[in-house]
């Protein structure tokens, strides 16, 4: 018996008709994505997960590449990269793929690395989480959708902001969990830039295994933010680890809050490229 059990199907419902016609044309729902409970041991609490599957999944027999997206719940960041994934349905310049959202709770808490300064620790209480939640991807997500779903071993984790940065701390610190990586205006003025300020070292302490990548990109945020982008760019570019392969995009004519799909798109179409 699977260990954890299908809730519900994601439903989007549209009504048009009028309300006389109503009776005899409510429509039908639409369903995108089959939506999962999962008990993590390593959290102390349940999850939920969102699963899309390319349309052709249940007859084709292959399995597909995956990309885990951070802040993958309904009302968060999903729909958008559903969107863009069934694009490659139609073979728009794409490799279909399967997408897993990991849907938020707390998400300071589980995309936050600690921080010792009391201003940070005021301005995000319950931040420290990241490592128990990178244990969490590692242990019990990862191993349950390998086991539940026809996955190859092409990996990717996608985020923004908060979530962008987790996908850098992933990438520094463990970057054997994936293959790929995408952050999107990741928020490394967090704790005076310390993560990106550690990069150097992070980047130069290890050999990468063979076959990672990065797509890293910035709206037009200026201050601390880019600041701590630009830091890590220059530590890429003094000491670029090898087996990485990194691609770095400013998107200045975006801004945070309308960055996110352009980025999106642009980086999947990259790391899921259709073979020449």
């Amino acid at each position: 018996m699977r260990s954890l059990l299908a809730l519900t199907g994601v439903a989007l419902t549209v009504r048009t008709a009028p309300l006389a016609a109503q009776a005899s044309a409510l429509g039908e729902p639409v369903t995108i994505a089959q939506r999962y409970a999962l008990p993590s041991a390593v959290l102390g609490q349940t999850r939920r997960i969102l699963v899309y599957l390319p349309p052709g999944y249940a007859t084709s027999g292959k399995p597909y590449p995956v990309l885990y997206l951070l802040d993958g719940g309904l009302q968060e960041d999903f729909l958008h990269i559903a969107g863009i994934a069934s694009l490659a349905a139609d073979f728009r310049r794409m490799r279909e793929f399967v997408v897993i959202g990991i849907e938020g709770i707390d998400r300071r808490h589980d995309l936050i690395h600690p921080t010792i300064i009391d201003s940070f620790r005021a301005l995000a209480p319950t931040s420290g989480g990241s490592a128990a939640f990178r244990t969490f991807l590692t242990t019990e997500l990862k191993p349950w959708a390998e086991s539940h779903f026809r996955l190859t071993d092409e990996t990717v984790l996608m985020g923004e902001s908060a979530a962008g940065m987790f996908v850098v701390e992933t990438l520094l610190r463990q970057p054997d969990l994936f293959r790929g990586y995408i952050a999107v205006s990741p928020m490394l003025w967090w704790d005076r830039q310390s993560l990106s300020k550690a990069s150097a070292g992070l980047l130069a302490r290890r050999p990468y295994p063979p076959g990672r990548r990065l797509y890293l990109t910035i709206a037009d945020e200026g201050g601390e933010m880019r600041e701590g982008v630009d830091r890590l760019v220059e530590a890429l570019k003094r000491t670029p680890p090898p087996g990485l392969e990194w691609t770095f995009v400013p998107m200045e004519q975006e801004t945070h809050g309308t960055t996110f799909h352009p980025a999106a798109l642009a980086a999947l179409r990259l790391f899921f490229a259709m073979p020449e």
